[in-house]
């Protein structure tokens, strides 16, 4: 079965049902007696808007974040605050918080599969965190695993050996490329401390695939407060504003797995 699920759609259907509080009242109940599984962090305040600076990352660490999203695309502006859980390098958890009533849109990721659960349509999907699935939910024309680097606040590697490095002083910054023997190439801008700045991939023809820029708020913390990703193909961006943000060492990984109700229409992707 061929899935059409639109951004744009999901959108339009979401803030309807904001509208329609009793409606959402009864999902609520519905999803609860149906006990499907709630993310496994806790913020203790969703409706703040200061920054707090994480932790220091380490390498088998897990970010868990409140973010206040943009997505710009050609068809409309979408702003939307979302739940996020990451694990560098393709391991991610995103839930999209209504203002009223739990998640309507979970999506799971790790090497191996995605999911995605859309509640009020009791509908699951099921398969490969391939650019094409990831495009039939969200803007995105980059891989599972680029994005998660990006949005940890790094950068994904060039997947070839044998990949060269130029750096450059650009004043107090520093401009590193690096081109793989493909003519795949990207660039990295680090200023002082040696915090990421901006970060651009090219393809093999050096045409700009994506850029992103980090702004950061504390001097003390590497992680920044503010990204924003452009994708070159769809002339889409999106702009992450962190809320809140902790860095920790679970020790599993059990918030990638989801768990959904029974009789759930699941539908397989290509």
């Amino acid at each position: 079965m061929r899935m059409d699920v639109s951004f744009r759609i999901f959108f339009s259907k979401a803030v309807t049902k904001l509208c329609l509080f009793a409606c959402m009242a009864f999902l609520f109940l519905l999803l609860m007696s149906c006990g499907f599984n709630k993310p496994s962090f806790v913020f203790s305040d969703f409706s703040q808007n200061e920054y707090s600076a994480p932790g220091e990352w380490h390498d088998e660490a897990t970010v868990s974040a409140l973010a206040q999203v943009y997505f710009m695309t050609p068809d409309g502006y979408y702003p939307a605050k979302v739940a996020l859980v990451m694990k560098r390098p393709s391991h991610l958890r995103l839930e999209i918080l209504p203002i009223i009533g739990p998640p309507d849109f979970f999506l799971v990721a790790s090497p191996e599969t995605m999911r995605v659960f859309i509640p009020s349509r009791m509908e699951l999907y099921v398969g490969k965190p391939s650019i094409s699935n990831l495009k039939k939910f969200m803007p995105w024309s980059a891989g599972v695993e680029e994005i998660v680097m990006m949005l940890t606040g790094t950068y994904p590697a060039l997947q070839e050996i044998n990949v060269s490095y130029q750096e450059y002083l650009e004043g107090v910054n520093r401009r590193i490329e690096m081109r793989a023997p493909s003519g795949a190439s990207q660039t990295i801008w680090r200023g002082e401390n040696n915090k990421l700045l901006k970060f651009s991939r090219q393809d093999a023809s050096n045409k700009t695939l994506y850029t992103a820029d980090y702004s950061y708020n504390h001097e003390e913390t590497m992680f920044p407060e503010k990204i924003v990703i452009k994708m070159s193909a769809e002339s889409t961006s999106l702009s992450v504003n962190y809320l809140d943000v902790k860095i920790e060492n679970p020790p599993d990984v059990s918030v990638f797995d989801l768990m959904v109700p029974e009789h759930v229409t699941e539908i397989i992707m290509e």
